[in-house]
């Protein structure tokens, strides 16, 4: 389908900068611009782009002052990095989505299926699961026994739902994602470790995306949970009996130990580590590969470093971390000439 300037203006709440007609059909980066697509232009390091760019039109912030003249009609919109994202899933709800059970997939007869749903070959569904309308279960995924699942969700091949786990409306899990492992629960024992079996489930709540491979363990008693909005990236662990509070995002790598309770509109950079049993307040950004050791009830705060550390203290510290060998070398040089001193007072 193509839209014009003015179409993507008003549904955007937006202003043109150029003609209203021009229309696109397509996305593309402005570096790669071509005719007939949209980009947007958010980071300054790319503004160069902008001049030589083919696109058609080009999504701007509407403090953007050009240094030169700009071929593509512009759209000025309030924050040009969120308007793309806007319009990137209108554009996926163009996209027809699959329906109906593949004659290679395994139904239970017991299962439940929401109108419009997708089961894919391969795929299995198992006794007394209930999926809700619209959702998709592309091929090879696995939904256990007793599972429940919301309305309008996407399970992408080789997906693993453990039995009795909950997962809302809307929730994204993609390829070799697993809910509901065992959690890592073994009591040290004489001739080796005991299994302490894991009883619990892991519950989802709506709009969550869990990337590729991660894994959300359940619950040795109750449930582990991921609650509303939280997106988690590739290769994320949360342990067994976390909590992770609404909106957090966490980046590749984090690793999340058992029984930590995080709070909303967290975010953590790729491999932070936070140990078991914290907790962590509301909005706490870490950095990438900080160790987060303990607790930080207090939230609205940045960490770094491991074990983490205010960010600006750890910036201070990773200064002065540089020069220890020089300052070491010198603090010598000092402790030779305070002993020379001494010898000559004597």
């Amino acid at each position: 389908m193509k839209f014009t300037a003015k179409q993507i203006a008003d549904y955007l709440h937006g202003e043109v900068d150029g003609n209203e007609s021009t229309t696109v059909e397509t996305f593309a980066k402005i570096e790669e611009g071509l005719a007939g697509a949209i980009s947007f232009l958010a980071n300054p390091r790319y503004e160069h782009y902008i001049y030589n760019t083919q696109s058609s039109i080009v999504l701007v912030n509407k403090d953007f002052v050009p240094s030169q003249p700009v071929a593509a009609t512009l759209v000025r919109v309030d924050n040009a990095y969120e308007a793309i994202a806007r319009l990137l899933t209108l554009y996926q709800q163009f996209v027809k989505k699959r329906e109906g059970i593949h004659p290679l997939a395994f139904v239970a007869e017991s299962a439940k299926l929401g109108e419009g749903c997708y089961v894919g070959s391969f795929a299995y569904v198992g006794e007394n699961v209930v999926v809700g309308a619209g959702t998709q279960v592309y091929p090879h995924a696995v939904i256990e026994e007793n599972v429940r699942i919301g309305d309008d969700c996407i399970l992408y091949p080789n997906v693993s739902v453990y039995h009795d786990c909950v997962l809302g409306n809307r929730v994204t899990l993609h390829s070799g994602c697993v809910i509901g492992a065992d959690g890592f629960g073994f009591a040290p024992a004489a001739d080796g470790y005991e299994k302490i079996p894991q009883i619990g489930i892991v519950t989802i709540e709506d709009d969550v995306e869990i990337g590729a491979n991660t894994c959300v363990d359940r619950s040795t008693m109750g449930s582990t949970y991921v609650r509303k909005g939280v997106k988690l990236d590739n290769l994320v662990q949360v342990a067994h009996n976390c909590d992770v509070g609404a909106n957090t995002v966490m980046s590749a790598q984090v690793g999340v130990a058992g029984s930590t309770k995080i709070g909303e509109w967290c975010m953590f950079g790729g491999q932070v580590g936070i140990a078991g049993h914290a907790e962590i307040g509301d909005r706490v950004l870490s950095g990438a590969q900080a160790g987060i050791a303990g607790s930080i009830r207090k939230g609205h705060v940045t960490v770094q470093g491991s074990p983490a550390i205010d960010a600006k203290n750890f910036a201070r510290s990773s200064v002065v971390f540089k020069h220890l060998p020089e300052m070491y070398a010198e603090l010598n040089r000092m402790k030779e000439e305070l002993e020379a001193l001494k010898n000559r007072v004597k």
